[in-house]
């Protein structure tokens, strides 16, 4: 094969970076080029990716009718030209062999794995006959959906128009829903996907266990790659020493449950010290005199004896803040599932973010950008409501429209007050998501069917009735993303290569099953591109261009910063950010938030913490045969001197047990330094019980598995999972 100069040193360079890999990867990079086509044109297609939620800008370049490389997009704010591992692995989701292919029929019991190849119609009538037969016995509310992703626009669709309220996102109660409760609550606006912070203008950064870099938020990454370069001061409050820790001016090693406790005594500083935003908090806020009076008695030394945290590094940290005011950035993290207080936790970020002046301000939070895109829906026809009460909030007053899963979950199990009968899961492994597996395994017992649609055979399709194959992103028109970043953008998923094997795209799912169920109406439009180009016309702006350029941005749509000169009234009942929530006070809650001890674990045990790792989302890729190879199986990080306690060495099988006696599949030990020495931590997303994904069946160990017992916060239902408690035994 003829080379290049140029394309030496690019395999050259992949061969070094693989290199702390080992030798097989360097090989795999080296084969890979020789099997790439090299004769023919190569046409570059712009599209939006969906390796994770980032949904940055891709350009794809095809050859022959083959992604032979997958590039950022420079006209994306999410991409900026750039994507990271997930990103560039897109291709081998395109071609694992492992994808569902056909729709599958159900041929054993539920659980065993064993399906019979069905065609469309087949699969499709079957599941809308089992749907009308639950309708007229059960009513439509008996049927629901957990979802996630961009297939959850159909499939929410498809639920309203049969007449159910019952769906449920994994997003909110199982990740950031306690987050734009709280940041709503506070200054009356969430926070935002990617979130509204001025990150590369920050002088102070705070991150809460907030694993960036690991979590490989694309642009993000770089924001804050640009704020450190330019010396942004960083203090990583977090009980593992985790990448971004590697970065910081300050590490607080805290002890988990605590961090209330350490917000309060850093607002005690401030106000006590004079240090707060006294013009920023006169002029745009409401409680402060309550808040005052309220962490009077919250003194560093109070807190370090709760937080394990020195308490003149409690004040350092503080004072730091208060000298770069309103520049400083406590981030409000994403996954915030943590504990009880999940809300009160994040209102304190949001509290300690008003005291410095920072929201609104530049290197803090920049304002919602203006949207100049009238709603336009898949279809005009009104949906038929529902008689009975949807069952997806549960008891929990500020619970999102979006649902909580495990409320939805019982209330299967239930059967209370009404029965739920059929399950859609499309786009989420509602298995490896939820806490609480037993629970949502035997309210699967429950149904009476189970359609599961996505992509690769997640754990959940070894429970399903019906499987139905869904292409990939990179095959498949979807809705238009409406960007928000600093100013409001368009941006087009478009098929860059033709479905494969007998897959179809979820809208076209969604819309050949309402046929079925007569409810055609839904889905006026013929094809998809239809629909996409009359919403381009209605909205003023050019479907050619925005397919040509994948991405159209309206710069004129920002407004950054406060505009000093006016007060502006944000949406919360006062028309001010509520330091003292008036709203929570209404509801029965603690208008300010309060410090409750968490539970220790006892001699012996540790707590169970989880988290991202940087070539993962979550256990979508832990099958994917790029990514795989950087990282097949997840390990338990031990702290050094409870792993010489032990008598354990690196690279040593472990098994966990939980407080219920549940054990995990064996895991690797990484003895480390680098986190407290009552806890333990694992990388989400490992040990699928699927078998027909060949790389990651039984791979490392489950956190989920581990995570039996949760805590619901009040206010919004939002569970946290980081109250379980293991032991360490010897493998054997």
């Amino acid at each position: 094969m003829e080379i290049s100069r140029r394309a030496f040193l690019k395999l050259g360079i992949m061969a070094g970076g693989a290199a702390a890999l080992g030798e097989e990867p360097v090989k795999k990079a080296f084969s890979m080029g020789r099997r790439l086509p090299s004769v023919g044109p190569v046409e570059e297609i712009p599209t939006v990716c969906e390796m994770c939620f980032w949904r940055c800008g891709v350009i794809a370049k095809v050859r022959n009718g083959r992604v032979i490389k997958l590039d950022g997009n420079p006209l994306h704010p999410n991409s900026r030209g750039k994507l990271c591992a997930r990103g560039h692995g897109g291709i081998g989701l395109l071609y694992d062999p492992d994808r569902l292919k056909t729709p599958l029929i159900r041929v054993g019991e539920r659980g065993e794995g064993r399906f019979r190849k069905a065609s469309w119609d087949e699969a499709l009538d079957l599941v809308a006959e089992k749907l009308l037969k639950i309708k007229e016995t059960y009513g439509p509310e008996a049927i629901s959906l957990f979802t996630h992703g961009s297939i959850s626009t159909y499939f929410i669709h498809l639920l309203k128009a049969l007449g159910s309220p019952n769906f449920a996102l994994p997003s909110f109660a199982l990740c950031v829903g306690a987050r734009e409760v709280a940041f709503n609550l506070t200054f009356g606006a969430g926070v935002g996907n990617p979130e509204r912070v001025d990150l590369k203008n920050s002088k102070v950064i705070v991150f809460f266990g907030y694993h960036v870099g690991e979590n490989a938020h694309n642009s993000l990454c770089q924001e804050f790659a640009e704020a450190i370069s330019k010396g942004a001061k960083l203090i990583v409050v977090d009980p593992r020493f985790s990448t971004a820790a590697g970065k910081a001016s300050y590490w607080l090693p805290i002890k988990p449950g605590t961090d209330i406790a350490l917000m309060l005594a850093w607002m005690h500083v401030l106000i006590k010290e004079n240090l707060y935003d006294r013009p920023y908090v006169e002029k745009y806020t409401y409680g402060f005199e309550e808040l005052r009076r309220h962490v009077e008695p919250y003194t560093p030394e109070w807190a370090s004896r709760e937080t394990d945290i020195p308490a003149d590094l409690i004040r350092e940290t503080a004072r730091l803040m208060g000298r770069f005011k309103p520049s400083v950035l406590l981030h409000p993290g994403r996954h915030t599932a943590w504990y009880g207080d999940n809300t009160q936790r994040i209102r304190c970020i949001a509290i300690l973010n008003a005291l410095l002046g920072s929201y609104g301000r530049e290197g803090g939070f920049y304002l919602p950008p203006k949207n100049p895109f009238p709603p336009y829906p898949l279809s005009r026809k009104k949906y038929p409501g529902h008689e009975r009460p949807a069952l997806n909030k549960g008891p929990y007053p500020l619970a999102s429209k979006k649902g909580v899963v495990p409320e939805l979950v019982k209330a299967t199990l239930k059967g209370e007050p009404y029965p739920i009968k059929a399950w859609f899961v499309t786009g989420t492994n509602l298995i490896k998501s939820c806490p609480d597996r037993p629970t949502t395994l035997e309210a699967i017992k429950k149904l009476d069917l189970l359609v599961v649609v996505d992509v690769m055979p997640f754990d959940p399709v070894m429970f399903a009735d019906v499987v139905l194959p869904e292409c990939t992103y990179l095959e498949r028109y979807d809705d238009l993303f409406v960007v928000k970043e600093r100013y409001t953008g368009v941006a087009l998923r478009q098929p860059v290569v033709k479905p494969m094997y007998e897959t179809r795209p979820g809208w076209w799912i969604a819309k050949e099953l309402a046929k079925r169920l007569g409810l055609e109406e839904y889905f006026p439009w013929k094809d998809f591109e239809d629909y996409l180009k009359a919403k381009c016309a209605h909205w003023g702006i050019s479907y050619d261009e925005l397919k040509k350029k994948g991405f159209l941005g309206f710069p004129e749509t920002a407004r950054l910063y406060l505009n000093e000169k006016s007060l502006p009234k944000f949406r919360t009942p006062t028309g001010k950010i509520e330091l003292y929530s008036t709203k929570l006070e209404k509801l029965g809650f603690d208008p300010l938030p309060r410090y409750k001890a968490p539970e220790s674990p006892p001699e012996g045990w540790f707590r169970l913490l989880y988290g991202r790792a940087s070539v993962h989302t979550f256990s979508r890729t832990t099958n994917n045969p790029k990514l795989c190879d950087l990282m097949p199986e997840n390990v338990v990080w031990i702290n050094v001197e409870v792993a010489k306690k032990l008598g354990l060495r690196a690279g040593d099988y472990v098994v966990l047990e939980n407080q219920d006696g549940v054990k995990s599949h064996r895991i690797k030990v990484k003895i480390t330094a680098r986190i407290r020495k009552d806890c333990v931590y694992l990388p989400h997303g490992f040990c699928s019980i699927s078998p027909m994904l060949r790389r990651a069946y039984m791979k490392g160990a489950s956190d989920e598995k581990l995570i039996t017992k949760y805590e619901v916060d009040p206010i919004c239902g939002s569970a946290g999972m980081r109250v379980n408690f293991v032991k360490i035994l010897r493998e054997g």
